[in-house]
């Protein structure tokens, strides 16, 4: 994922003003994105000046993109993680799973795993946008230290098995997380994985699998799958989402002010819990000595 100035050769700052666009210069008349009609991953030339006038300015050739959806939403996963590092002394990893399907698998396996050497994890679901029902990432999420693995390297650090982050976890739910996003706080309590912060889910795990196409161009389909608890015979989160463990909503004034209540109250608790329970260090057993040959 990259935007089209973070590209290698490309001389760029923050700060630098676009004063042209295709030869044309802009002024403070313009509406610089109507010049940028039709360039979707066509080359582009960019005219870049250090302060706002055409004169001396320079140029960077650069293919626009369709959407910077995914860039904003990349930059607020990075603006979380770094507020959970900064809050917590670079003690907890923050995990974002933006849905249960493919992308959230993939987003999950990328910041879990990569951040093993944390005592503990905010899993953030928040604005999940569904997909399939999991159970992979709280299975994962699940597990306990079996081994661990070492060798003779000076001040080298056993690797810890099963791979992931054995402390102690927290997940992030809001109301727009439905569906997928619905089921997968449920199995986090319902596996006693850790608390859910935050505010209650959507509430709509009726899914539809067939959708019958239409000559107008439409679509028909009509729900034909739930999911409930076989246990306590009980619907899973229908109609009523799932409850936070500790409710926070989110203020604007916070949100304005760069802060997010909930992420923040994560962190706490986390915390707090490490600061009752001591996390074991894995400990490498006195190696063998060789034995010496016989005379």
């Amino acid at each position: 994922l990259s935007s089209p100035l973070d590209r290698p050769g490309i001389k760029v700052a923050t700060g630098d003003y676009i004063v042209g666009i295709n030869g044309k210069e802009l002024t403070a008349n313009d509406d610089p994105y109507q010049f940028l009609d039709g360039t979707a991953d066509i080359q582009t030339v960019l005219h870049i000046n250090k302060t706002a006038e055409f004169e001396n300015h320079w140029t960077e050739i650069v293919k626009p993109i369709r959407n910077e959806t995914a860039l904003r939403q990349r930059v607020w996963v990075e603006d979380n993680r770094r507020m959970v590092d900064s809050l917590s002394g670079g003690k907890l990893a923050y995990v974002w799973v933006p849905n249960t399907g493919q992308p959230g698998f993939v987003s999950f396996n990328r910041y879990y795993f990569a951040q093993q050497n944390k005592l503990g994890a905010v899993i953030d679901e928040r604005y999940n946008g569904g997909g399939l029902l999991d159970d992979y990432m709280v299975d994962l999420m699940n597990r306990s230290l079996r081994a661990a693995l070492t060798n003779e390297v000076p001040n080298g650090k056993p690797m810890q098995l099963p791979a992931g982050i054995m402390g102690p976890k927290v997940l992030l739910i809001n109301e727009l997380a439905g569906s997928g996003g619905d089921y997968f706080p449920w199995a986090f309590r319902q596996q006693k994985v850790g608390a859910l912060i935050g505010a209650r889910t959507w509430g709509g795990l009726v899914k539809s699998s067939v959708h019958y196409a239409m000559v107008d161009g439409g679509t028909l389909t009509a729900p034909d799958n739930a999911v409930f608890d076989p246990i306590n015979r009980k619907w899973v989160a229908e109609n009523e989402g799932v409850a936070p463990d500790i409710e926070v909503r989110q203020d604007a004034q916070s949100l304005q002010a760069g802060k997010d209540p909930q992420l923040e109250r994560a962190v706490k608790e986390l915390l707090q819990i490490l600061g009752n329970k001591s996390v074991p260090e894995i400990k490498v057993p006195a190696y063998p000595t060789p034995a010496k040959p016989k005379n």
